[in-house]
């Protein structure tokens, strides 16, 4: 667990619970655009993926979250699900932080890459993944993935899937 704020109440980060679905279910609500999912998943993602998860809280509220996962097939690579940060933790560096103490875990001590996907159009990831990867001195690569007419029916914007690494851990 990892606390660090500006003048005002530290952010606290910590491995979520199963205690926390349901509020990472409000928090994706309140951070528009991202996709929500089912309670059930938010469920899931705090309990058999906490150890690839984050919570952050300020004064008692979940203010950040990233879900992630070790894909079985590719144990060199941390995927992210999903970054949610509310308006209370903004401009605070937070979606770094929270990637960093990721990659920092134990549970990932063997991942060298770290990948996600993004829309064209989410100028806020982007940004956020690039300078994770010069962070880390990493090289970034992306390519369309998930196709919007093949993948989503139309209903949904085109993601790319952006791949960094390798790198080491974090200091």
């Amino acid at each position: 667990m990892t606390s660090e704020g500006s003048n005002t109440t530290a952010i606290t980060l910590r491995k979520p619970t199963k205690d926390d679905g349901f509020r990472l279910h409000q928090l994706v609500a309140e951070c528009p655009p991202l996709d929500p999912n089912s309670i059930y998943c938010n469920l899931l993602q705090c309990s058999h993926f906490a150890e690839t998860g984050v919570a952050a809280e300020k004064d008692g509220d979940l203010v950040g979250f990233i879900s992630g996962y070790i894909p079985p097939q590719q144990p060199e690579t941390v995927f992210v699900w999903q970054v949610a940060v509310h308006e209370k933790g903004r401009g605070q560096g937070l979606a770094k932080r929270m990637l960093k103490e990721i990659v920092a875990r134990d549970a990932c001590r063997k991942v060298t890459h770290l990948e996600t996907t993004i829309t064209e159009d989410n100028e806020a990831s982007w940004a956020l993944f690039r300078s994770f990867a010069r962070d880390l001195g990493a090289e970034l690569t992306y390519h369309e993935h998930f196709e919007k007419g093949t993948h989503f029916g139309g209903q949904h914007d085109s993601e790319f899937l952006l791949r960094i690494g390798p790198f080491t851990k974090p200091v």
